[in-house]
């Protein structure tokens, strides 16, 4: 049973049935999060009888007590809203629900990512004065910082004023969670030149330029990587191959090592010392090390993680959103919002 209890610092529902490897992998990283950082109280959402299981199996020592039971599951390839609508009870939907509800301060999924983003969005509702949710993708830069862009997929065929919110909401992200004091945002367009672009970069400039956003210009894609800018601003259509398009490079960087290392001993050594290196330096382009990515402008905190997400990218999901609890954003999320009200509706 779950109170509302204001004595509570945080409460993280965690899908326990959401991913591929689910319900072992999300109890392992739920459980190694909270052994890390007790201070919160952790709910696994999902199918009480299969957790139980599943954790006797491994030898996992549980406390059913921390079960709050969803009998339901979405599968990772059913379409997002039919499975809502059918599926009431399944443990992304609860799990939103336990937000709504106040039952919970933060929901973190790494099941379908589809429907996390649409519970989230109809559940929990959207933060007054935000048009639409955005999620953002981090890179790791030249510069050893990173650079995020939002949109990364959680909506497409963007107005100019949604890029003006994501940028707002993009800042305060950066400010409280990397510690950038005053995040500077660029516009992903076909040049760097104000004269390049199309209709929603155009118009986009001009909303962020009479913005007190510390806005940067026009950026192109390869200033992603050598960090010209803390935020970049795009559609998510664009935002999403960017974003598949740099997941891809770790992989094709080991298959081109492994190619190399069986044309000959020599090779194979080299390719032993290129292997270590390369993974020490390229760390942070783990998807793991993150965890997961916030939607941003949903009225509640709301994690979305990879369908094969390991316990260790579990675990840096919780602490994620237990870190944006504790440093306030949906308050400071409204707060950015509303002073810059003044977004234009004739863009």
């Amino acid at each position: 049973m779950i109170e509302n209890q204001s004595d509570i610092k945080c409460r993280i529902a965690v899908d326990a049935m959401g991913g591929d490897y689910a319900p072992l992998n999300v109890i392992l990283g739920a459980l190694q999060a909270y052994n890390e950082s007790a201070d919160f109280e952790l709910i696994l959402v999902g199918n009480k009888e299969k957790i139980l299981q599943t954790a006797k199996q491994e030898k996992i020592e549980l406390d059913e007590n921390l079960i709050y039971h969803a009998p339901d599951v979405i599968g990772m390839d059913e379409t997002p809203v039919t499975a809502i609508k059918s599926k009431p009870e399944s443990s992304i939907v609860i799990g939103a629900k336990l937000v709504k509800e106040k039952k919970a301060d933060a929901f973190v999924s790494a099941g379908n990512t589809g429907a996390v983003m649409a519970v989230s969005t109809l559940i929990m509702g959207r933060i007054k004065g935000v048009s639409r949710p955005t999620i953002g993708a981090t890179f790791p830069t030249e510069k050893n910082k990173y650079c995020i862009v939002f949109d990364a997929g959680a909506s497409v065929d963007s107005k100019p004023q949604h890029l003006y919110e994501y940028a707002v909401l993009g800042s305060i992200f950066a400010r409280e969670i990397y510690g950038i004091p005053n995040p500077s945002i660029g516009i992903l367009s076909v040049g760097e030149e104000e004269s390049k672009g199309n209709e929603l970069v155009f118009s986009t400039y001009k909303l962020l330029k009479d913005s007190n956003l510390n806005f940067f210009g026009n950026v192109e894609g390869r200033d992603i990587l050598k960090g010209t800018v803390d935020i970049v601003v795009c559609d998510g259509f664009v935002g999403n191959i960017i974003l598949k398009f740099g997941e891809s490079v770790l992989s094709l960087l080991k298959t081109k090592i492994k190619n190399y290392a069986k044309k000959g001993l020599l090779n194979k050594l080299k390719a032993l010392v290129v292997k270590s290196v390369l993974k020490v330096s390229l760390k942070d382009m783990d998807y793991q090390y993150y965890g997961g990515v916030p939607l941003l402008g949903v009225n509640g905190i709301s994690i979305i993680g990879h369908g094969s997400s390991s316990p260790l990218a579990i675990k840096n999901m919780v602490l994620r959103a237990k870190e944006m609890y504790e440093k306030k954003l949906i308050q400071k999320f409204q707060e950015a919002i509303t002073q810059n009200a003044k977004i234009s509706q004739t863009y």
